[in-house]
């Protein structure tokens, strides 16, 4: 910390704020991908706490392409996304539980996929100098659902969320903080702690589409 680097008014809140966005990156990955330890969820002395993610405590609504309710999809193995096996499986969610699916989480594979959606309806005029080819918003008989894109989606999954239920909440004086720690010599060390848990209300209202190619 002896010079400045340029473009950081301070080497350590800049520091502090890299490790930050790294533990906010692993957050999302356990709150999607998370699975708890069979003996000791809780943790220990020397084992850390662990947490089940979204993905591992969906058991009721579990759909695939082909199977069950879910008319076969696109392509030579009918296994991939098309808007009659979407609208299948957000169709059981809304007729088994009293949950609205509002929310789809997927990877950038799927959503090239749910782009194409548009792809015989797209429309130009003679001034359009854009060329638009994205979908943020997917609209059904069974409401309107943001679509959101995550680096840690499955390629072959889907999450059908009802965001209301919802949470991803700190534990008891926990939530993501600064700790400065003692010096050593001439060097400064700080900490970022946080702890953070899942709260998945009515596993009904919620649902995964898998098996996608």
């Amino acid at each position: 910390l002896a010079s400045q680097a340029i473009g950081v008014r301070d080497e350590m809140d800049y520091q502090m704020q890299e490790r930050l966005r790294e533990l906010l990156r692993d957050l999302e990955n356990c709150v999607i991908n998370g699975v708890a330890s069979g003996s000791s969820p809780q943790g220990s002395s020397t084992v850390r706490r662990t947490m089940n993610g979204i993905l591992a405590q969906l058991t009721t609504n579990v759909f695939e392409p082909g199977v069950g309710p879910i008319p076969p999809g696109k392509g030579a193995g009918q296994d991939e996304l098309s808007e009659i096996v979407l609208n299948a499986a957000m169709k059981e969610i809304w007729e088994q539980s009293n949950g609205t699916v509002d929310l789809l989480v997927m990877s950038a594979a799927q959503k090239r996929k749910l782009n194409s959606f548009i792809g015989e309806t797209r429309g130009f005029s003679a001034g359009d100098t854009v060329f638009r080819d994205l979908v943020s918003q997917y609209v059904s008989d069974f409401g309107v659902t943001r679509v959101v894109m995550s680096r840690w989606m499955p390629d072959d999954k889907i999450l059908m969320l009802d965001s209301s239920r919802i949470d991803v909440l700190p534990l008891a004086g926990r939530s993501f903080h600064m700790k400065r720690l003692a010096a050593t010599g001439d060097s400064e060390s700080a900490q970022v702690i946080g702890e953070y848990t899942l709260e998945l209300r009515n596993e009904g209202a919620h649902g995964v589409l898998q098996g996608l190619a």
